[in-house]
């Protein structure tokens, strides 16, 4: 019989001879045998615990000095390492388990795709059914989003030449205090989310990670304008902070969705176009334009997760309706949308003190508030709830906006 040979000449373990050594041994059935050469010093030491570790067995020591190569029998071990493995699922999309079981999850962070080794740790994620998490626009959104991102420093032209009247700017100033307030949930929210979704469902989890980017941004941009010209940050209110809390202690991920993006956030984008319309400054124009069409995406994908989430379980309906209906029960005593807030926008719109300016400004806010009342009824019956439901729904939400 032929001898099986390799020559690793002077290449030493510390320098990837076992790379070599391994591809030899997978072309071997178990129990034949590869003759090694090597002039390496430390290649015996190496060889001997090599094979050990691999579950292969040496027949002959290696001996350079007297020339003798180390035979090595292919051993059983490193086949079996894999004999029980199983697929992630697929790589692509279409590969994406509904439902993992509870060998799948232990995965854990192994690639979707990737064969996984029998054994490893359990992991936290509590969230493990695609349906509970999943849009059919998740990816589309994701590369859109991935695309769209902007830069704060060059996407806004800060050094704008502009002088506003001091009410003015302190009107802007508690806005933009006023949305920081409201973004940082919107952040703190799909962060919490992302650590309970099982990796399986990734294109969601990276659309969720761009979406507290978003958030974060919004953040930055809003303060930033609020700062700009030297202003103290404005008021917050005791009944707008523990609205907002109400979105935080929300732990079904649809239900959290629901809440943030599909009504407050989608109430969100009147507001924003709202303060676009009436910008007294360019740079509080740009900031709010920009954010707009962040939340636009953010408001998609809640209103796909949830068409189907109906879909799949026309229960969720009830759910949705309990969601408004308890968030509604917690905040029923509380004083709502800061004074401080509204008297701004009025401000803003108002855009002069004359008493027919106030009121005409007073009728803007108050028609502001009417579009969102539209945009959520629209989105409720998207959803599937009859019109006259969408509209009782759409009346409990808090109005502190978000």
């Amino acid at each position: 019989m032929t001898d099986h040979l390799l020559d690793l000449e002077n290449l030493g373990f510390e320098r990837g001879a076992h790379i070599l050594l391994q591809q030899a041994l997978k072309t071997l059935d178990p129990g034949e045998e590869l003759v090694v050469h090597g002039t390496d010093p430390a290649l015996r030491v190496h060889v001997e615990a090599w094979c050990r570790r691999s579950g292969h067995r040496i027949s002959q020591r290696l001996d350079p000095g007297a020339g003798e190569p180390a035979r090595i029998v292919r051993g059983q071990a490193d086949l079996d390492r894999w004999a029980g493995a199983q697929r992630a699922g697929g790589a692509a999309v279409e590969g994406i388990v509904s439902s993992p079981s509870a060998d799948r999850l232990r995965t854990g962070l192994a690639a979707r795709g990737a064969l996984v080794e029998g054994g490893g740790p359990k992991t936290p994620f509590d969230i493990t059914d695609r349906d509970l998490v999943w849009a059919e626009i998740a990816p589309a959104l994701y590369a859109h989003a991935a695309s769209a991102q902007w830069d704060p420093n060059t996407a806004v032209d800060w050094n704008a030449d502009f002088v506003l009247p001091s009410e003015i700017e302190q009107a802007v100033v508690q806005v933009m205090t006023y949305l920081v307030e409201n973004e940082q949930a919107a952040l703190v929210i799909p962060a919490k989310l992302l650590a309970r979704i099982h990796p399986h469902f990734r294109e969601v989890l990276q659309l969720l990670a761009v979406q507290a980017a978003d958030e974060a941004r919004h953040m930055e941009v809003f303060t930033r304008r609020a700062l700009l010209r030297g202003k103290e940050m404005g008021t917050s209110s005791a009944s707008g902070r523990e609205s907002l809390a109400t979105l935080l202690t929300e732990a079904e991920f649809s239900m959290a969705s629901f809440l943030l993006s599909v009504l407050g956030e989608g109430s969100f984008l009147n507001l924003l176009e709202f303060l676009d319309r009436h910008a007294p400054d360019p740079v509080t124009r740009q900031v709010t334009r920009l954010a707009r069409r962040d939340e636009a995406r953010h408001v998609a994908f809640g209103v796909a997760h949830l068409q189907h989430q109906a879909e799949k379980d026309p229960s969720v309906r009830s759910r949705m309706r309990a969601a408004v209906e308890r968030r509604y029960a917690a905040l029923v005593d509380t004083a709502g949308l800061n004074q401080d807030v509204f008297d701004s926008l009025v401000i803003l719109a108002a855009g002069d003190w004359t008493p027919a300016a106030i009121a005409n400004g007073y009728d803007a806010v108050q028609k502001l508030q009417s579009e969102m009342d539209d945009g959520r009824q629209r989105r409720l019956v998207h959803l599937g709830f009859p019109a006259d439901e969408a509209a009782d729904l759409s009346a409990l939400h808090t109005r502190n906006f978000m």
